[in-house]
C-alpha cells in the first residue's frame, strides 16, 4: 500500500533527524514507528513481559551462531582492548 503524507516541516525535521542517527531512510524509520505502535501503547510491565516480548520479536536467539554467550562478551572485550 502506498500513502502518501503531508507531514508538517516540524515532524519532518525531528523524523528525519532521528532516521540519520540510526542511519536509516526517512521511509523505513516511519515504518518502524508505525510497525511499533502497538509495543509503545501497552508496553511490557514485568521482566517476563519483556523477554516474551523480545523472543516474539526475535531479538532473543536471533543470534544461533554464538553458543556461549559469555565466551563471546569475553572475546569482544578482548578485541576492544587491544584495538589500535
Amino acid at each position: 500500500m502506498l500513502i502518501t503524507l503531508d507531514l508538517p516541516s516540524e515532524l519532518e525535521d525531528e523524523l528525519s533527524l532521528e532516521a540519520t542517527q540510526l542511519k536509516l531512510p526517512l521511509a523505513e524509520y516511519i515504518l518502524r514507528v508505525l510497525w511499533f505502535r502497538p509495543f509503545l501503547q501497552n508496553p511490557p510491565k514485568t521482566g517476563a513481559e519483556l523477554v516474551s516480548y523480545w523472543e516474539s520479536s526475535g531479538v532473543i536467539n536471533s543470534r544461533p551462531d554464538i553458543t556461549d554467550s559469555q565466551e563471546y562478551a569475553r572475546r569482544l572485550r578482548r578485541e576492544a582492548q587491544t584495538r589500535e
